[in-house]
């Protein structure tokens, strides 16, 4: 009978303190993907994962960094110089090249005047990749970033969410910028171009949202999505959607752009297909890539601006052009016209050779009837690509 050694390689395999050999880039990669708080908690797993949180490229600080729960005025300033002294521990002890990311969403603490000694931090070097800013106060309040805001000229993504955005006359170029969401941001017209003047490697913009009160009309100086589009000859993709859309395209648009977007891939529009319809099209002609579209389409329109002839959707009036790329298009019909909605789908559907997927979703505004008869319409076109895929659907 053979003795088997209880000590022998297969056994001391199990014992191994499995945390304490993982290679560093492996640890790092698992820290990034935490929240900061569970990653300082590491700290204490052994002697190789201590400090390995101080170099994580991903900052982030929500309601939940701390234990935000006091109802009472005394509780919620605590809390706040708790939050405080976790947000500047970790910026000092942070010794990593740096710091790709950082995310900031936090609620009811009044932390305007900590927050702009934060971004002045960051702005030291102009390392930061990413910045995220959620203000999460529920009173109507925009934060008005700081002016060091502007000075970190190293972002590749900026994603705002309610605040207001002014721009100094003396603003440098952001020249690594990529990809910038606004949401629910204030901006005039005159400060929103002066910034897209200087983001000259822009790929993605989001314009979501807006207050009523945004100013596009800023000492008579319009600002059309004409001028937003010859700022950004790189745009790929291109979100705009309410209170932006509908003073965007308050005026008249040219048949085609001076400009080819050759980038263009992915369109989403809130479209008022009555009094905007020129300006899909303008954007569609000048956009000989676009892969897909998505339009929500509500009739409901606010500003006084002159109605746009139904007889631009007919196709014959538009032999010049073709939608040579267009895979995807998804129309999410609120409140409009059918009449007009169908003569704009026959029209895609005539110019798309290689359209993959058309797809109509219905508001509550519309019954079964309604669902049907658009059905049978589709079926009735004529559709230069013969194999798409026809959907029409209530929400």
């Amino acid at each position: 009978m053979e003795y088997e050694d209880p000590t022998s390689d297969e056994t001391q395999c199990l014992d191994l303190d499995i945390i304490s050999t993982l290679p560093v880039n492996i640890i790092e990669s698992i820290l990034s993907i935490m929240p900061i708080r569970d990653a300082l908690r590491t700290s204490v797993l052994s002697k190789k994962w201590r400090y390995c949180w101080r170099s994580v490229p991903k900052i982030e600080f929500t309601d939940t960094t701390v234990n935000l729960n006091s109802s009472n005025s005394g509780g919620k300033q605590l809390e706040k110089y708790k939050l405080v002294t976790a947000i500047f521990h970790v910026l000092l002890l942070h010794i990593g090249p740096e710091i790709l990311e950082f995310n900031w969403s936090v609620a009811y603490l009044d932390m305007d005047s900590v927050l702009a000694q934060i971004i002045s931090y960051l702005a030291r070097g102009n390392k930061l990749k990413q910045l995220i800013f959620v203000n999460q106060d529920d009173d109507d309040s925009f934060y008005k970033l700081p002016v060091s805001f502007f000075s970190l000229q190293g972002l590749e993504v900026i994603y705002l969410l309610n605040c207001t955005f002014e721009p100094p006359l003396d603003l440098n170029r952001f020249s690594r910028l990529k990809r910038m969401t606004l949401g629910n941001v204030e901006v005039s017209a005159q400060m929103l171009q002066r910034f897209l003047s200087k983001c000259r490697l822009l790929e993605h913009i989001s314009l979501i949202g807006a207050p009523e009160s945004v100013d596009f009309v800023a000492e008579g100086d319009k600002f059309t999505i004409v001028d937003l589009l010859q700022c950004v000859p790189l745009i790929q993709s291109l979100v705009i959607t309410d209170y932006y859309m509908m003073h965007l395209c308050a005026g008249d648009m040219p048949h085609k752009l001076l400009i080819s977007l050759a980038h263009l891939k992915y369109l989403s529009l809130d479209v008022c297909m009555i009094k905007q319809i020129s300006s899909v099209l303008c954007i569609i002609r000048s956009s000989p890539v676009l892969e897909r579209c998505e339009f929500q389409i509500d009739d409901l329109e606010k500003l006084p601006v002159k109605q746009d002839s139904i007889n631009f959707l007919d196709p014959e009036h538009h032999s010049e052009f073709n939608f040579d790329h267009l895979k995807i298009m998804d129309i999410r019909l609120i409140s409009s016209n059918l009449a007009r909605v169908m003569k704009f789908v026959k029209l895609i559907m005539a110019k798309s050779p290689v359209l993959k997927k058309l797809q109509i979703d219905l508001g509550g505004a519309y019954v079964d009837e309604d669902v049907k008869m658009l059905r049978e319409m589709l079926l009735s076109f004529p559709r230069a690509s013969p194999s798409s895929k026809l959907i029409v659907k209530r929400l």
